[in-house]
């Protein structure tokens, strides 16, 4: 201990500050030397002199060399990982042990872990029929989850989404009403095979699915499905959502693969299902027909190049080119605009407003087509023309443009496909076939250079229509398909709004829903697709016995179409199908679909 103060003694002396250590805490040396000492002498103005203070040489820092590592990175790779502490010590499926003291900071996987395995286990969100049937309609709530798509995990939305739901089924069941919340998921027919063909085959094989056949390609979807069922049903594990698991449906399951037949041919024999040959909007990189709400347009402001899958370079749209065509017999023409060059391939005619002077001789005139001189062409007379468009004259195609499509049936005109469902020229393009669409668009320039009927090109501004999957640019395309006639459900559905009958909240969607109801088209419900469902229609391919058209076990005559239902078709039977309806469980069923009779259509 003296030796301790002895030192610290010195060192304070060193720094100039010994007059500040109290006698007491002097070493026994230290205090006889201050006896023995004599006073300090003053200085001349009384004051006591000053000691110099000894300075101690400071030691330089060590500086890192180029490409050493510093120190505050050195320190960073001491701190120590301590080693993690189990969140919960409570067996898989029990009820969670609590007896552990509260941690000193939030931890939300501490808090939130152990419960649902639980509830799960206890089966607490999975009601109980009989109460369900003995309770009043007050006390029952049912939901089904809006099933997500298996092309992916879920996302942030999704969550929210859950959430909500989640916060509405718990707040009934703290109510004591029986209450049941309905998982699963949906097989989203083009998008997953859109999907899967670009990132399985296109990216790490560089084969399409036509590539592989039908068989493989499916085995490879199912693939996808399961491994993203599993994710997302992960997923809603995680965030706790209390749905009932034992009720989980897939939309491709044999419960719905049967309610989606029965309600097919339900309709079908009530005649709102029908087979048309009228437009559709096609797709040639996916080869399949698209519902309006799966075209994206974008507004063209001028001449611009776009890509699009399957073809190489660029495609020039937002561009108005003029050429003429020639009446028969004479030297005078009339020269017609169009965005899409390729399509005059097809053109059986040419329309003029009734009022315009400028073409009143015309009326009824032949004329001349410069590819196909047996084609019969007239000058037809037609009050949908904008007579400030263009020239005035607009070049008829009906089988590959909406508008013209109608004035077609009008005034009878031949309906000719020039597009094969690649999007090449067929048969019907002459000395054009087999080419790309885009391609045929610069040749059937040049060519019509050569004939001296070009006129010449202006920038214009446009609508275009692309695919909100594979991004190719849509093409009216004139196919046979299975169309539903909405109108009558439409006005139902309006008139149940207006009524008081069916609520919807908030108020103000009303006019969201009369606007889009009140204006309802035929609806198109038939896909190309080979990931999805088949519609059950056989085409009889050889005349056969009366009985075996009826779809008779055994049939050898009958072909299966390749055309699948629409998804969101399906999405209307998901919550029919998810509260155990099933064929024969309402009023006027059909017979069990495995029965024979039952199966026929006609076609």
């Amino acid at each position: 201990m003296a030796l301790e103060v002895d030192e610290l003694c010195s060192a304070l002396q060193r720094r100039g500050v010994a007059k500040a250590v109290p006698a007491a805490f002097a070493a026994p040396g230290a205090q006889k030397a201050a006896a023995a000492s004599p006073a300090p002498s003053k200085a001349p103005n009384g004051d006591a002199p000053k000691k110099e203070k000894v300075k101690e040489p400071k030691v330089a820092k060590e500086k890192p060399q180029w490409g050493e590592p510093g120190k505050g990175k050195d320190k960073k790779k001491e701190k120590k990982v301590e080693p993690e502490v189990p969140l919960v010590q409570t067996p898989h499926g029990e009820k969670k042990d609590m007896s552990s003291a509260m941690a000193s900071a939030y931890n939300p996987k501490a808090v939130e872990s152990a419960w649902d395995a639980w509830w799960e286990k206890r089966r607490f969100f999975t009601p109980d029929p009989k109460a369900a049937q003995g309770a009043c309609e007050a006390q029952r709530f049912i939901m089904v989850i809006p099933p997500p798509n298996v092309t992916g995990k879920l996302h942030l939305g999704h969550t929210l989404t859950g959430a909500i739901e989640d916060a509405l089924c718990r707040w009934h069941r703290m109510c004591g009403h029986t209450t049941l919340w309905v998982p699963g998921v949906d097989h989203a027919g083009i998008a997953t095979q859109s999907i899967v063909e670009r990132r399985l085959l296109t990216k790490e094989e560089k084969k399409t699915r036509h590539d592989l056949g039908r068989e493989d390609f499916l085995k490879r979807v199912w693939e996808w499905k399961e491994m993203n069922t599993g994710h997302i049903k992960k997923q809603l594990q995680r965030i706790a959502s209390s749905v009932d698991w034992t009720r989980e449906r897939f939309t491709m399951d044999e419960r719905c693969a049967r309610a989606v037949e029965e309600a097919f041919l339900r309709f079908h024999d009530q005649g709102l299902i029908y087979r048309d040959n009228r437009l559709v909007n096609w797709c040639p990189y996916l080869r399949t027909a698209l519902s309006d709400l799966e075209v994206d347009h974008e507004e063209i402001a001028g001449k611009t190049l776009v890509t699009v899958p399957g073809f190489e370079g660029k495609v020039e749209v937002g561009v108005l080119c003029e050429f003429k065509y020639m009446i028969k017999g004479t030297k005078e023409g009339l020269v017609v605009a169009t965005t899409r060059l390729e399509t005059m391939l097809g053109d059986t005619a040419v329309a003029v407003h009734p009022e315009d002077d400028r073409y009143k001789a015309f009326h009824g005139k032949e004329l001349e087509h410069p590819f196909f001189p047996d084609r019969k062409m007239v000058v037809i007379a037609d009050t949908m023309v904008d007579r400030e468009f263009g020239t005035g004259c607009v070049k008829i195609t009906p089988a590959h443009d909406h508008n013209d499509f109608k004035a077609g049936v009008r005034h009878g005109l031949k309906q000719i496909n020039v597009f094969s469902e690649e999007g090449e020229i067929n048969a019907n393009g002459g000395d054009f076939k087999g080419q790309h669409r885009f391609k045929a668009r610069a040749t059937v320039e040049e060519a019509l250079k050569q004939k001296g009927l070009w006129v010449g090109k202006k920038s214009h501004s446009m609508r275009l229509g692309f695919c909100s999957r594979s991004k190719d640019i849509i093409e009216p395309y004139l196919k046979p398909q299975w169309w539903m006639n909405c109108k009558d459900l439409a006005d139902r559905s309006v008139k149940a709004v207006r009524t008081g009958e069916l609520k919807i909240l908030p108020e103000f969607h009303h006019q969201t829903w009369y606007n889009w109801l009140e204006n309802i088209q035929e609806w198109c419900i038939s896909r190309q697709l080979w990931w999805g469902h088949r519609i059950p229609a056989y085409k009889v391919v050889k005349p056969v016995q009366k009985e075996e058209r009826s779809g008779t076990p055994g049939a050898p005559q009958r072909k299966p179409p390749q055309r699948l239902r629409r998804t969101s078709r399906q999405r209307w039977k998901w919550s029919r199908t998810r509260m155990c309806w099933t064929p024969g469980s309402l009023p006027g069923s059909s017979p069990s679909l495995s029965s024979a009779g039952r199966t026929r259509t006609r076609t």
